[in-house]
């Protein structure tokens, strides 16, 4: 139960999706960023065919599930994406390591949904606006955060990021009315009209306020008793 209690920070993860800024050779989240300009031809996301996935740490074990992307719209001129904006929602969550309708799906999913987290009476979607997307070179490294190793330390960047990543991605993230940019390696192919991006990556919650459990107390730390402020994101995004 404490498990199922606490590891809803993780969830703050979820939600993302495309955009990215200059390579500086890692994820990174900064202040929310000027939106790029959108030129060229306009499709629209398809949301059944896209996937945001999350996962949440700590010491004792791990959740994991899924966050739908409702509408969305991205801007191609030529090979190149030009701009785009993303919603999400929140209130779709769905934890995909507990069984759904089972007591312990609900306990965490109405604390996850809480004001100690998403907040999603106020603020029950997300969104993710593009503020830049340039070439990933072939000797941009992608760096690792350290974390405090556990049996359930989280999974690094580079073992997230996809093996053929074409561009970095930055955009600006709002979620619980807190606005952050985020930047990250993507694979993304343009093609008759259908763009594709498949990408994964780290991002901190705390920066979104999501502070429940933070894993910054030491003598929790020595407890084993926090939750890791690293969330995994997996997105396979397709707009057409």
């Amino acid at each position: 139960m404490k498990l199922i209690a606490k590891s809803g920070l993780f969830v703050a993860a979820t939600l993302l999706v495309f955009a990215c800024g200059g390579p500086s050779e890692t994820v990174e989240t900064s202040e929310a960023q000027e939106v790029a300009e959108a030129t060229g031809q306009t499709l629209t996301l398809d949301p059944n065919a896209t996937t945001i996935s999350w996962a949440g740490y700590k010491p004792a074990g791990k959740h994991f599930g899924k966050i739908p992307a409702t509408t969305g719209t991205l801007s191609v001129n030529g090979d190149n994406i030009t701009g785009g904006s993303f919603t999400f929602d929140i209130t779709g969550l769905k934890i995909e390591d507990l069984e759904e309708g089972s007591e312990n799906y609900g306990k965490l999913w109405g604390h996850l949904q809480s004001a100690d987290f998403f907040d999603a009476e106020n603020h029950p979607t997300a969104t993710f606006e593009i503020t830049g997307v340039e070439p990933f070179n072939a000797e941009d490294v992608i760096t690792d955060k350290e974390e405090f190793v556990t049996e359930f330390t989280p999974a690094s960047n580079s073992e997230l990021t996809p093996e053929t990543p074409t561009h970095w991605i930055s955009g600006n993230l709002t979620m619980r009315g807190t606005t952050k940019n985020i930047k990250f390696p993507a694979a993304v192919s343009i093609e008759n009209g259908i763009v594709s991006a498949k990408a994964g990556f780290n991002i901190d919650r705390t920066a979104w306020g999501l502070s429940y459990g933070d894993e910054a107390n030491a003598v929790d730390k020595a407890k084993d008793q926090f939750i890791y402020n690293t969330v995994s994101l997996q997105l396979d995004v397709k707009a057409n």
